[in-house]
């Protein structure tokens, strides 16, 4: 199944796995998690496998699914897609065969724009000289402290049309962050319970290395209690700048 979604920066979801298992800070709130948790109690079939108790949960088991990989030949206009927002392309348990079919149907579907987000950056930087990489594939990496700034070095790596970095949650600052190819940064704080405050200072600061650096900013949330407790607005105003690449063929 594939639906829209209420997430700023695309226009629907798409995933062939389901499920993951917590890897870094960022992690330590996974929405994926919570939300897999009700829907094996409701009783959809994707989320009926259990992960590991220790870095996963119930209905978030590492899973593979096949029948997945026909649904974006049946939608009838573009759309812009986030892959796997329930898991994660990249996870060791995906097999490298399933990672190149996946990579296979984007490239058979030109008229979509496919988003990936991985956290782990070194697999995806050890297999992507194994896969092709269509002009409608954009990839990117989640940033949310200093200690995930390697992840960064790792994209710059792989030869994407569009390279981004999702720094969301943003958990600390990120000094030194280093933007040579890369083409879009996401910035947002943390949401629902305990969810961990996003200081301004942070976010100026990403914001400021986009500027030097001639990238485009996109600002999601504050967060809170709620994605939308905090609103959107930084200085006063909304940020929803998008891949120049993207923007000068048409695709947006």
């Amino acid at each position: 199944m594939a639906d829209r979604t209420s997430i700023e920066w695309t226009e629907a979801t798409w995933n062939p796995t389901t499920g993951c298992d917590r890897v870094s800070p960022g992690c330590d709130h996974c929405y994926a998690l919570t939300l897999a948790k009700r829907l094996k109690a409701m009783g959809a079939p994707k989320y009926q496998a259990d992960g590991d108790p220790r870095t996963s949960g119930p209905g978030f088991a590492l899973t593979i699914h096949p029948d997945a990989l026909k649904i974006p030949y049946g939608w009838r206009g573009p759309r812009t897609v986030f892959v796997n927002s329930m898991s994660d392309l990249f996870h060791a348990r995906v097999p490298q065969d399933f990672v190149r079919q996946v990579f296979e149907v984007m490239a058979d579907t030109p008229q979509h724009t496919y988003q990936v987000l991985t956290k782990r950056a070194r697999r995806l930087r050890r297999l992507a000289g194994s896969l092709d990489w269509p002009a409608n594939v954009w990839m990117g990496v989640s940033v949310e402290n200093e200690e995930a700034l390697d992840r960064v070095a790792d994209l710059r790596a792989v030869p994407a049309a569009v390279r981004f970095l999702s720094c969301e949650p943003l958990l600390g600052p990120l000094d030194g962050l280093n933007l040579e190819g890369i083409d879009w940064v996401i910035v947002g704080g943390e949401s629902g319970p305990g969810h961990r405050r996003m200081d301004i200072d942070w976010v100026l600061g990403v914001k400021a290395a986009c500027d030097e650096a001639g990238v485009p900013f996109f600002f999601k949330q504050w967060g809170g209690h709620t994605p939308k407790a905090g609103g959107r607005e930084l200085l006063g105003r909304t940020w929803d700048a998008m891949p120049l690449r993207a923007a000068a063929a048409g695709v947006l």
